[in-house]
């Protein structure tokens, strides 16, 4: 079905969300038709986050709000779900649209699989009942669900629309750019050649598939890389934990403006412990870019300053690979916790890949690895 079709069927007025590539077509048509507009639509950091403020919406309007979301967020939507929309608590009525990744008996990447597989359950037991539109639904199939919903909400229950792979089209165009000229796939190039055998943890999405190929190119081992494939937000911990354990190595972490601003509250914890090994590089493009390119808020902030407050004994945002590989140079033999920031552009190339290993495989070669250092 249509995208704007949906919207209409519906009938509310705002919408916040993260995006999701399955839910492309809407967020492409929520931009075209709101933009960032706080009065109607919101990126937010995190699915969590969507849910506190879509309550807020309805505490000041008495409307109906709805979040969209990649089923990789029901998780993050638990506790405001279960402790403050859910009727026996302040019955908060909430329209999700949740892309259904990973579904049963659709290839998928590793990481979707059993997310997949749980999705409806979850929100079965979240109490949230839920109507899955896949490409062969109507329009009218829809609505007669839209209008049973209503007595649902009506209750100060929530509902979802779960979003099968290809459900939602939408005809209009949409152009995601920022005025940043340096390309991610090549600042990765420079990261790891600076970064030589240190081990590194790389986040969600392109940026891992990226540093995958990059090694292949270089007929190098993929033992001293941790590819972050799912878990977003996370990658930043995930070397916290590593750095902490291993002080006598080097450890970078190539995070995403999206990740970090996901879990913004990591950056206090590493700043809190300052592991002295830990290089901390975010490549901002200000965009969620691997699910389709619609803005992050990371373009507005000062990610230096936050470092900062947060304890990192050293930040730097970078905007040229002049002063990018001085900076790189610089935190490989700086004995302090270090974050540079590196201004990207939007875009990969189209025949970017993905790993030929397992995500198991991956673990144990960089358990391996870490194990001899």
């Amino acid at each position: 079905m249509q995208a704007e079709k949906l919207y209409e069927i519906i009938g509310s007025d705002f919408y916040t969300g993260v995006p999701d590539s399955q839910l492309k077509a809407l967020c492409n048509f929520l931009i075209n038709k709101f933009g960032i507009d706080a009065k109607h639509h919101i990126i937010a950091a995190n699915e969590g986050n969507c849910t506190a403020l879509a309550a807020g919406y309805h505490l000041a309007t008495g409307m109906v709000p709805v979040v969209y979301m990649q089923n990789s967020g029901e998780g993050n939507i638990i506790n405001p779900v279960a402790s403050l929309l859910n009727d026996k608590v302040y019955a908060i009525p909430c329209v999700f649209i949740v892309g259904w990744r990973g579904e049963p008996g659709i290839h998928d990447e590793p990481q979707h699989i059993y997310q997949g597989e749980v999705t409806v359950k979850l929100l079965e037991d979240m109490g949230i009942e839920s109507f899955i539109i896949g490409k062969e639904t109507t329009d009218e199939e829809v609505s007669e669900a839209m209008e049973r919903f209503k007595g649902t909400l009506e209750s100060g229950k929530d509902v979802a629309f779960v979003i099968r792979k290809g459900a939602l089209a939408y005809d209009g165009k949409t152009v995601y750019k920022n005025e940043n000229t340096m390309i991610r796939e090549e600042i990765i190039r420079h990261i790891t050649k600076v970064s030589g055998e240190d081990p590194i943890v790389s986040t969600t999405g392109k940026a891992s598939r990226e540093l995958f190929e990059i090694r292949e190119e270089n007929a190098q081992p993929h033992k001293y890389d941790f590819l972050t494939v799912g878990s977003m937000g996370h990658s930043s911990s995930i070397a916290l934990g590593v750095a902490l354990n291993k002080p006598e190595s080097r450890i970078w972490c190539i995070d995403g403006d999206g990740a970090l601003l996901m879990h913004m509250g990591s950056m206090a914890v590493i700043g809190a412990n300052k592991p002295s090994n830990l290089v901390h590089v975010v490549i901002n493009n200000g965009a969620h870019e691997t699910v389709g390119g619609m803005p992050t808020v990371a373009s507005k902030i000062d990610v230096v300053s936050i470092a900062k407050a947060c304890g990192y004994v050293y930040a730097v945002s970078c905007e040229d690979f002049e002063s990018l590989d001085e900076e790189l140079k610089k935190a490989k033999e700086r004995n302090a916790l270090s974050l540079i920031e590196v201004k990207c552009s939007i875009g990969a190339r189209d025949d970017l890949g993905r790993p030929t290993t397992s995500a198991l495989e991956n673990k144990n070669n960089f358990m391996n690895y870490l194990n001899t250092l």
